[in-house]
């Protein structure tokens, strides 16, 4: 969570040099080739509030209203985004890859769209109009949202096209005002106070900061802890953030009467465009009598300032080098969808202090990066100086590459021990079978294939799942068990890729057998999954925890159910013939799925607990150096990537690399839609797949590096006022000698 200015992201202020920019800091200019509208009588009418100041200093009044909305929007919009993976595999029941593969998509649209959002507030309504119209369109997403997540509105297609329109919905709002509203604080200060408004820009990250934070800790609670409709809450999840944005619209309306508001001035994007698309245009109708240009763009002289086409050429020198960056955001954006879904699997009890909630771990990233940007700016780089070591900020980048990959390289070793616990479905053609020995004493199993070699004692939990080999879809086999000399047959039919277990028990009549369906999937939000065979000829109502099990008499078997995850030493046990007071079940742990067998011991109801899918025995600690490491690479790449791209560029054209820089978080999440549903490998491959990538892309950003030399922006100022009045053969001369700046510049937040 740094200080980038794409939108989205948890740190949308402006970069440091942005802020006397008095269009929209992201994407609009100071000086548009073109005339510039004078403010009107009514708009001048409309700017009374300019005085208004706080307390006596020179911060406006107006900027306490920004700032409110501003921690509002991101609470709504991280609060959301943090639960979105767990309720498309929980609640739509998508698989982990399309789960992943659409949280992508949104986040991909996300940073589409404030490029649009940009063109409408500097060419047509101005940032006030544009902050109004798509917050308004954001709260509509938001509400769109909450009720798609509530169980009784419609069916499943129902639920899936409110949640997706009012998805889109929110990535166009989010998208629309982030380029605004930043630059629409800035626009609330006078020229003269410079420092002031980079004070405030201080507060408007801090308010980003800790609204993600904020958000990140609390919707997964009200997630997870919180139940209605008989399940996880996301409709309240996903509420609070609406309630959020309301807030967020209503505070910044409030403040409308004190807000200083320039007209639209034109868009420097669509300037850029049209220069670069007049210039292959001239090109390539040109003839060869026509004489050569010393750069293509220089094509576009016949319409465009000399200036304006030397600037887009020191532009395009840096947006080169943005061209491997997006694999580094396929790695960073997968926090939200991939990492969630590992620490599903994964023990998330600190002891007996308390338990996280998986989609909480995303609070990490906005906390270290808090605790990370004054270390290094502070300690690390200096200290690396002190060694001789050259810093430079495109250095520092490809070690913030390096260190993404580092990071996924910890969360393959975590993935591969944590599907230790995993259960891997059966192929076609086979299915799975465990046995469960009810009767007194040791009996054996004789399956086709041999799968069972060895005796299986009284309630012996099995140890694991064999592979029984069908051949066909469905297959009707002989099950031979031998019990104190004596033998009986049991004959079931399997299907293909079921997982199954058969228990045995002694009656009157000899052994036999009773074949139930199992559920082997770990359960989607971490929780242990619970069931019951009763071996009592009477039905049995237990209650566990807030849930309610019917358990059949005459060896039933309940559905499996989910549980929350703690010690149950006193479970609710109802039986209308014998004793059946509480019972004790011990601790029901993350992950596992569980089998309890309820036997008759002395005339009372005592429960054996048997282990079908092992409980997840990796500790979430162990998620934390990944998350570490990441974090230091987002400071080392992100925040250098910014502040580099605007010491190369000049004033008016740092909306232009903002755009470009936001393309490239947009392309990385492309990137993980692309792999998550083309490529479906295991994840542990998966995760080593974008370490390994990012590897080679470091590298290769490594050697373009080597052909960049920094440059100094501020001499095109001081060279075009040196050459008014001389002729242009004479200025593009010098353009040309631009001095360059081989040490590069230093750049810190």
């Amino acid at each position: 969570m740094t200080q980038r200015a794409h939108p989205p992201q948890k740190s949308g202020g402006s970069a440091p040099g942005a802020a006397s920019t008095p269009a929209s800091a992201h994407f609009s200019n100071a000086r548009i080739y073109k005339r510039v509208p004078t403010p009107s009588t009514s708009t001048e009418r409309s700017l009374r509030g300019w005085s208004l100041k706080l307390c006596g200093t020179n911060y406006p009044t107006s900027i306490c209203f920004i700032v409110v909305n501003e921690f509002c929007e991101r609470f709504s919009y991280y609060g959301m985004k943090a639960v979105l993976t767990l309720y498309f595999v929980s609640y739509l029941h998508w698989d982990k890859d399309l789960s992943t593969a659409v949280y992508h998509a949104f986040s991909g649209l996300c940073y589409f769209t404030p490029i649009l959002g940009a063109l409408i507030a500097d060419s047509w309504l101005g940032k006030f109009r544009t902050i109004i119209y798509l917050s308004v369109v954001y709260v509509i997403g938001h509400v769109v949202k909450s009720v798609g997540a509530i169980p009784t509105v419609g069916n499943s297609e129902a639920h899936i096209a409110l949640s997706m329109l009012g998805l889109i919905l929110i990535a166009f709002g989010t998208g629309g005002i982030k380029p605004c509203v930043a630059a629409f604080g800035g626009d609330q200060f006078d020229e003269e106070n410079v420092s002031e408004r980079q004070k405030f820009f201080s507060i408007f990250y801090m308010s980003i900061n800790a609204g993600s934070l904020l958000s990140t800790v609390i919707t997964p609670i009200l997630r997870g802890d919180v139940q209605c409709f008989g399940g996880d809450c996301y409709a309240l999840a996903f509420g609070v953030p609406a309630a959020l944005m309301v807030v967020a619209l209503v505070v910044f309306i409030a403040g409308s009467g004190l807000y200083k508001r320039n007209p639209p001035q034109g868009n420097i994007l669509l300037e850029v465009c049209n220069c670069i698309g007049f210039a292959i245009k001239n090109r390539w109708r040109s003839s060869k009598h026509d004489g050569k240009r010393s750069h293509w763009l220089d094509w576009a002289e016949e319409k465009y300032p000399k200036r304006l086409i030397q600037e887009i050429k020191m532009v395009l020198r840096v947006l080169l080098l943005y061209i491997p960056l997006p694999m580094f955001w396929a790695l960073f954006d997968q926090q939200g969808s991939r990492w969630t879904l590992q620490a599903t699997r994964m023990n998330l009890a600190f002891g007996d202090a308390f338990v996280i909630k998986p989609d909480q771990m995303q609070m990490l990233n906005a906390l270290l990066i808090l605790v990370f940007v004054p270390i290094f700016d502070l300690l690390i780089y200096p200290l690396v100086g002190l060694c001789r070591i050259r810093i430079t900020p495109l250095r520092k980048m490809a070690a913030g590459m390096v260190f993404a990959a580092l990071a996924f390289g910890a969360a393959t070793l975590v993935e591969v021990n944590v599907v230790k616990t995993v259960v891997e479905p059966a192929p076609a053609g086979k299915c799975l079978l465990q046995v469960f020995n009810l009767a007194e004493g040791e009996i054996r199993v004789q399956t086709p294939g041999g799968l069972f070699t060895e005796p299986i004692g009284h309630m012996q939990d099995p140890p694991k799942y064999e592979m029984l080999d069908l051949e066909a879809s469905s297959k009707e086999l002989n099950i031979r068990v031998t019990l104190s000399g004596r033998t009986s047959d049991c004959v079931q039919t399997f299907e293909e890729e079921t997982a199954y277990s058969l228990f045995f028990y002694a009656t009157a009549a000899g052994i036999q057998c009773k074949l139930a369906q199992d559920y082997i999937k770990k359960n989607e939000d971490g929780n242990p999954m619970l069931r019951f065979f009763n071996t009592q000829p009477e039905a049995v109502n237990l209650t566990v925890g807030d849930v309610t099990f019917h358990v059949p008499g005459d060896h039933g078997v309940s559905s499996n159910r989910t549980v929350t995850r703690r010690e149950y030493p006193a479970v609710g046990c109802v039986s209308a013939v014998q004793e059946c007071s509480s019972l004790d079940l011990g601790l029901l742990d993350f992950g596992a799925v569980y089998t309890v067998v309820l036997a008759n011991t002395s005339g009372e109801v005592v429960p054996h607990k048997m282990e079908d899918v092992e409980a997840n025995n990796v500790h979430i600690a162990w998620q934390i150096p990944q998350y570490v490491i990441i974090t230091a690479g987002e400071v080392m790449f992100s925040i250098t990537g910014l502040e580099f791209s605007y010491s190369q560029a000049p004033a008016n054209m740092k909306s232009v690399l903002q755009a470009g820089w936001l393309l490239t978080v947009a392309f990385g999440n492309v990137i993980v839609l692309i792999v998550a549903e083309g490529a479906g490998l295991e994840q542990w491959i998966e995760f080593l797949l974008f370490a390994g990538l990012l590897l080679g892309v470091s590298i290769i950003f490594s050697i373009m590096t080597l052909f960049y030399t920094y440059v100094d922006p501020d001499q095109l100022d001081k060279i075009y006022l040196e050459g008014s009045g001389k002729d242009d053969d004479d200025v593009k001369k010098k353009t040309g000698d631009l001095q360059l700046d081989p040490k590069g510049k230093s750049t810190r937040l």
